[in-house]
């Protein structure tokens, strides 16, 4: 595909995705993410030829300028559209199906322990939420959806609907597996902290419970 055929499929993608855009124009000279994807083309290919210093000149420049940074040996499919897009990260070994949607905020990286591929692969449809984080050689499954601040550490089977820290199913194939209410609206989430301090508080009160029942006289 030409560069003037890329560049229109990226306008007029995000045009369609973002109830905010007002004109194709707005979004191609205004939308990060539409100019850290198209650098990222530039940038492959560059790297796919050997010219692996201009390949990195280019991504860094562009994260400069949009505050995403896209590694360019990372493989990317048809469609990736990122959203607001401030602090997306993408690892070297990250590969990213066609259709993917991806919020600001997002780390598709490794843990540190792993040696080859050590970034996620993500399939084809897929939604990964604000502040998210997939971290590890794993693969997300097609047309799943992954909750704004997840930490996913574990592959995610097609379909799927993952939330928490660390990321559990929540609803596979439209079927809920767990008990919660949760679409990708990036609202109805579980709040992992609230959750812990729940916990806390109930043990405060069960130790309270005892030491008054050891204590009656106090």
């Amino acid at each position: 595909m030409n560069f003037f055929k890329t560049l229109k499929l990226e306008v007029d993608l995000a045009f369609e995705r973002d109830p905010a855009a007002r004109s194709r124009l707005q979004v191609l000279f205004l939308y990060p993410g539409v100019k850290a994807i198209l650098s990222y083309r530039f940038a492959h290919k560059l790297y796919e030829h050997g010219f692996y210093f201009l390949a990195d000149w280019v991504s860094k420049r562009a994260r400069r300028k949009t505050g995403i940074e896209i590694h360019p040996a990372a493989k990317i499919g048809t469609g990736l559209f990122i959203d607001h897009g401030m602090g997306v990260v993408i690892g070297e070994t990250a590969i990213i199906g066609d259709n993917c949607t991806i919020y600001q905020g997002v780390t598709l990286g490794g843990t540190g322990k792993d040696k080859g591929k050590r970034h996620p692969t993500i399939g084809n449809n897929v939604t990964i939420g604000s502040g998210a984080k997939v971290l590890g050689p794993f693969t997300v499954g097609d047309n799943s959806k992954i909750a704004a601040n997840a930490v996913v550490l574990n592959e995610i089977p097609p379909n799927s609907t993952c939330v928490g820290v660390p990321a559990h199913i929540v609803k596979r194939d439209n079927v809920k597996i767990a008990p919660a209410k949760i679409d990708l609206d990036q609202i109805h989430i579980p709040d992992p902290v609230s959750m812990e301090l729940c916990k806390l508080r109930v043990e405060l009160d069960n130790l309270k419970a005892n030491l008054k029942n050891d204590n009656p006289e106090e």
